[in-house]
């Protein structure tokens, strides 16, 4: 068993200051996550492995991740999947409920294999986040290869685990 890598990317809106639109931000947060499981697709490229996506959401990143990494088998963990149908995996690929309860029980099915996991995860409430954090890194960490990649809007905190820098084009707080 090996460590981990993980990049969080902060959700810090301006480094000047400034006030950013909402809608600023969005793009600038989307942007960020777009390039982010890009760097993040290309430091597992040609590994084995399948990618965990935890926070189905709209399915957008899903969907990214479907269209750029053709043949990769994608595994979601959402409580209420509610995305587009055209976004959501089959349901053979889908673990519906508390992440809390469906890791422990996807280890079973998928055992070890994890090369990425993309943790869209964060409610905007600090603390319910981190508490969700602490819960759900440990079962995390047991569908996860040596050397994973862990792509969070939250901060894990595990011994074995490794940051990693953001991508260049990133400033620090973009996301």
């Amino acid at each position: 068993e090996g460590s981990a890598n993980f990049i969080t990317l902060d959700r810090l809106c301006c480094g000047d200051g400034g006030r950013m639109s909402r809608l600023d931000s969005m793009i600038r947060r989307l942007q960020a996550q777009r390039d982010c499981l890009e760097y993040a697709l290309s430091l597992t490229a040609g590994q084995e492995g399948v990618i965990l996506e935890l926070g189905l959401g709209n399915g957008r990143t899903f969907d990214h991740l479907r269209s750029h990494a053709p043949g990769r088998k994608i595994f979601v963990f959402e409580r209420q999947p509610a995305a587009h149908p055209d976004c959501t995996p089959e349901k053979e690929f889908m673990f519906e409920g508390d992440f809390r309860e469906t890791l422990n029980s996807a280890r079973q099915q998928l055992g070890q294999q994890g090369i990425l996991a993309h943790c869209d995860i964060g409610s905007g409430r600090p603390e319910i986040d981190q508490a969700l954090v602490q819960a759900i890194s440990e079962p995390l960490n047991t569908l996860l290869r040596p050397e994973a990649i862990i792509l969070s809007d939250q901060f894990f905190s595990l011994p074995d685990w490794t940051p990693l820098e953001l991508p260049a084009a990133i400033p620090s707080g973009r996301y």
